[in-house]
């Protein structure tokens, strides 16, 4: 199939090499044209303009920073929707607020085109490997139509309900292990006193019913950055983890419901990114706060 990616980061990036990987025909577009130049030598087509991207695909894939972003690459300047999209379909990836997706599904819907929103569930790594958990949101025969292109990205695609509900469930999904690395940096600051080498603590840790997938993921991660060690690349900021959380906390709001935890994780984080740690893995969050002193 001819697919076009629009938004190259992390995620992005490794979706579109991906899809190359099973033998679809990817054109690539992003703001930063240097981030389209691996793909390019893999075998990618590169577009000049998101309009143009549009023009040699039959579905198009986004992955994007926020609802700004979004609204820049579909409805700006030569953006997606600016020829003519009739009967193409568009997936849109991004982690955004519930009402971005919907309002944005009407734009594409009233150009006579297919959405579907899929945010997923997973890091670099499994994005790569066409492992990650696709949350989709559309119409039932839209949503259909997107489920073997998102098959081959995901190890399993979930459909959560017309648009708007895949990212309620993103967020909800991901708020427990945002606010999972502030608790843990606290835990952490509670044991340590103890004297025990990192390493014997995060195998305690990781053998504990507190441990998350995310900390027996990281554990090594962990280690190397208590022991001063390179850690390894960053596969999910902290800088990325702030904008979700503020993202869950608009949600919340929206629906009435107050998000103490969210607040007090969202609290933490903006905390690092202020002393420098914003670039860091979001693990590093709980490193941070383990030797955080009150002021």
């Amino acid at each position: 199939m001819r697919i076009g990616v629009a938004g190259l980061g992390a995620m992005g990036g490794n979706i579109a090499a991906r899809l190359l990987e099973v033998g679809h025909q990817v054109t690539v577009w992003n703001r930063n044209p240097e981030k389209t130049r691996p793909l390019a030598a893999a075998g990618a087509e590169v577009a000049a303009t998101p309009a143009a991207l549009v023009e040699k695909a039959e579905a198009i894939i986004t992955i994007l920073t926020d609802g700004a972003a979004i609204d820049a690459v579909y409805s700006g300047p030569n953006g997606l929707l600016f020829g003519d999209v009739k009967g193409k379909l568009f997936i849109e990836m991004s982690t955004v607020a519930p009402n971005v997706q919907i309002e944005l599904a009407s734009k594409v819907r009233a150009k006579g085109a297919a959405f579907v929103e899929s945010p997923v569930g997973g890091s670099t790594g499994p994005a790569r490997q066409g492992k990650l958990l696709g949350l989709m949101g559309g119409e039932p025969q839209d949503a259909e139509r997107a489920r073997p292109i998102l098959e081959q990205l995901c190890r399993k695609v979930e459909h959560c309900g017309p648009v708007g509900a895949g990212s309620a469930m993103k967020l909800a999904i991901n708020l427990p292990l945002m606010v999972a690395w502030q608790a843990y940096g606290e835990a952490f600051a509670l044991a340590r006193q103890l004297g025990w080498e990192p390493k014997r603590l995060l195998d305690l840790f990781v053998e504990s019913s507190g441990a998350n997938a995310g900390l027996k993921n990281r554990a090594e991660m962990i280690v190397a950055m208590f022991d001063g060690r390179d850690p390894g690349p960053t596969t999910f900021s902290i800088d990325n983890a702030r904008k979700d959380l503020r993202t869950m906390v608009e949600a919340g709001t929206a629906i009435g419901a107050d998000m103490i935890a969210t607040k007090a994780a969202l609290a933490g984080f903006e905390d690092a990114a202020a002393h420098g740690q914003g670039g860091g893995d979001g693990a590093s969050l709980s490193v941070y706060w383990s030797g955080r002193k009150k002021s």
